[in-house]
C-alpha cells in the first residue's frame, strides 16, 4: 500500500489512469481495489516514478511494424542483484551451475533485460564454461557433453523457438535442466504450453521442462520446475482479474488475466496488468495458459487514448 501511494503521487501517468477509473484522490481500502496499469502503456508512455537525468532503457522484442515497450530502469544493479537472488532462492548458489544460454532474437540486440540478466548469472557463476550461443547447435551440444562430468549442475536456458530447433536433433539432455522462456517471437506457431513441453521432454529425454516467467515491463521473475506451475518470488504477488472486467478479481482456481504486483518495480509501476491468461491456486502457485486475444484493445487499455 505504501508503494501504491508513492507511485500514485510520483507517477503522473499512473495517477491519471487511477483518477480516470476511480476519481481524483482515490484511497484504496485493500489490494483488490488498486488499479493495475495495462502493460501496453509502456509502449505509448514513459512510465516513471522518479526524476533522473539518465537510466537504463530496456526494450521488448517486437515483430515487424509493432511498437516496442520501453522500461526505464533507474538502478540496473538493483534489478540484476534481485534477479540473481530470485534465481538462487529457487535453484541454489549460482556458483554451482554451468549456464548455456540459447537466446537468438535477444542476443543480437543491445537493449534486452533478459540478456543482461543471463549475462549477470554467467558472470556470477565464475565458470569459464558458461556462455551464450546463437545458432551454434553443434558446439552447444559438444560443450554440454564435455561439462557433464564437471560436477556442476547444467542449465540450458533457451527461447522457445530455438529450443524447438534444437529438439529436431533429439539430443539426450537427461542430465541437464532445460528452461524455456520468451515464446516463439513470430518464428513459428505458438503451441499450447503443455503440448510444447511434451515435444521438448520427448526430444531431450528429460522428465520436466522448467520455465522462467518475466517480461520487459517487470523486474521480478517467477520460475516453474515443471507441470506448468510457477512460484512467485517474495517480492511478487499474482492477482487474477476477469477477462471482460479488469477491475473484478477472479477466485482461486478460475482462469483470468494475470495481474502482477512487482515491488522491485518501485521506480516505475508495481501494479501491472499483463496480456497473459492464467490461474492462481490457493498454494500461491499460478499457471500460465497463454496470451489474451486482441489484447491491444481489451478493457481498460482503451483508456490509453485519454491519457
Amino acid at each position: 500500500m505504501e508503494v501504491f501511494y508513492f507511485q500514485y503521487q510520483q507517477n503522473q501517468v499512473y495517477q491519471s489512469y487511477c483518477d480516470l477509473l476511480k476519481g481524483k484522490g482515490f484511497r484504496p481500502k485493500d489490494l483488490d481495489e488498486i488499479p493495475f496499469l495495462p502493460v501496453s502503456f509502456f509502449k505509448s508512455h514513459k512510465i516513471q516514478s522518479y526524476n533522473a537525468a539518465s537510466s537504463t532503457v530496456y526494450k521488448s522484442s517486437a515483430t515487424t511494424g509493432s511498437i516496442q515497450s520501453k522500461h526505464y530502469i533507474l538502478d540496473q544493479h538493483f534489478y540484476l542483484h534481485n534477479a540473481l537472488k530470485t534465481f538462487e532462492a529457487h535453484y541454489g548458489d549460482i556458483k554451482g551451475w554451468t549456464i548455456f544460454a540459447l537466446l537468438p532474437g535477444y542476443i543480437e540486440r543491445g537493449d534486452s533485460s533478459l540478456i543482461d540478466m543471463v549475462q549477470y548469472f554467467i558472470d556470477a557463476s565464475q565458470n569459464m564454461n558458461s556462455g551464450f550461443y546463437l545458432n551454434e547447435f553443434d558446439q552447444l551440444l559438444h560443450n554440454i557433453q564435455f561439462c557433464k562430468s564437471s560436477g556442476k549442475k547444467l542449465l540450458l536456458i533457451g527461447v522457445s523457438f530455438a529450443l524447438l530447433q534444437l529438439a529436431d536433433r533429439a539430443p539426450d539432455l537427461s542430465d541437464v535442466i532445460v528452461m524455456e522462456t520468451g515464446g516463439m517471437k513470430g518464428k513459428g506457431k505458438e503451441l499450447p504450453k503443455k503440448a510444447f513441453h511434451n515435444v521438448l521432454k520427448n526430444a531431450f529425454n528429460v522428465p520436466f521442462i522448467h520455465s522462467e516467467y518475466g517480461m520487459t515491463e517487470l523486474q521480478a521473475q517467477a520460475y516453474s520446475k515443471g507441470n506448468g506451475l510457477f512460484l512467485p518470488t517474495d517480492t511478487m504477488k499474482i492477482k487474477i482479474k476477469e477477462l471482460t472486467d479488469p477491475l473484478h478479481p477472479v477466485p482461486n482456481g478460475k482462469s483470468g488475466v494475470i495481474n502482477v504486483i512487482d515491488l522491485i518495480n518501485v521506480d516505475t509501476c508495481s501494479f501491472i496488468e499483463t496480456q497473459d491468461l492464467g490461474i492462481l491456486h490457493s498454494s500461491g502457485n499460478f499457471e500460465l495458459l497463454g496470451r489474451v486475444d486482441a489484447a491491444e484493445i481489451r478493457g481498460c487499455n482503451l483508456l490509453v487514448a485519454d491519457l
